[in-house]
């Protein structure tokens, strides 16, 4: 039971610090937020029509031309699922009567959701690609087949317009027994840097993230898909940045309530999300199956 001292932040102070703290952790700890565009406005329904590829007629010089018609495709993006956490803090307990306490508990929820957000938006992305790729037996974990498996990664994007926005390679941390070893013995100054600093997160112009073991799963409709159905176990992620959308609208909103009956005050977290891949960019990312 924490009964220490008395608090000086009044409840408004506390909610527009939980709601900050955690607009940051989402920002800097989402690997989602650093490889899909996002975005945060009211709209449940977003839309990306496109239309069909133009194709150049190169003739003789002739001065004359013919029309073309063209045809335009509807995408959209429609908000579908929601993340929620919450707690109650009785009176007795006093967790608000220590910021410190009170920081601390704020850090855990917002890792929470952060952690659960991450892992809903990449195993969509995941879902959403059309490019594949299988990598050599062993994947990622031996070492021999790192260089060929980023050179047949980086062929599959090569000569798409939309690669100046950077490209990126999500692994789980069980991988990095085979590229770390990789990283450490080609090249001179790469290899240097990685013996002498250990993990290098960019390597042949890839940002590579790395995610817990475990991220990548097969679900259908739980408490962890939502109401996606995912088959991601043994697979990663490759692909261009921005050509995938997640849609937060307001971000994550944060509430503490009185409850009837109960001393102290209740504190929940909630936050809606879609996502998509748009159908005219999905080649763009690469479902990786492990050999």
């Amino acid at each position: 039971m924490n009964t220490i001292g008395t608090s000086t932040l009044s409840g408004v102070n506390r909610i527009k610090f939980l709601q900050s703290t955690m607009q940051e952790i989402l920002k800097k700890s989402m690997i989602a937020e650093a490889v899909c565009s996002v975005d945060r406005s009211d709209s449940k329904y977003i839309v990306n029509p496109y239309g069909s590829e133009p194709t150049a007629l190169v003739q003789a010089v002739a001065g004359t031309y013919s029309v073309s018609a063209f045809t335009t495709t509807d995408d959209n993006l429609t908000v579908t699922d929601e993340f929620t956490y919450g707690e109650h803090i009785f009176g007795f307990e006093e967790v608000f009567s220590r910021f410190d306490l009170y920081a601390a508990r704020v850090e855990q929820m917002s890792y929470a959701v952060s952690y659960a957000l991450d892992k809903w938006v990449l195993n969509e992305l995941l879902e959403g690609g059309t490019g594949t790729y299988t990598t050599p037996v062993g994947g990622f974990t031996t070492a021999g087949n790192f260089l060929t498996i980023m050179g047949a990664l980086l062929s599959r994007v090569a000569g798409f317009s939309e690669t100046w926005k950077g490209l990126y390679l999500i692994v789980e941390n069980t991988d990095l027994a085979g590229i770390i070893p990789a990283m450490a013995s080609n090249g001179f100054t790469m290899a240097d840097t990685v013996l002498k600093n250990g993990w290098v997160g960019h390597y042949m112009g890839v940002d590579i993230y790395v995610v817990r073991t475990g991220t990548f799963v097969d679900e259908a409709a739980t408490t962890v898909s939502g109401s996606k159905t995912w088959t991601n176990l043994g697979r990663r992620v490759f692909g261009v940045k921005g050509t995938s959308m997640y849609a937060s609208p307001r971000s994550i909103v944060v509430e503490e309530k009185g409850v009837t009956g109960k001393t102290g005050k209740e504190v929940n977290v909630w936050g809606l999300c879609g996502f998509a891949t748009w159908a005219n960019r999905a080649t763009m990312t690469i479902d990786i199956l492990l050999g």
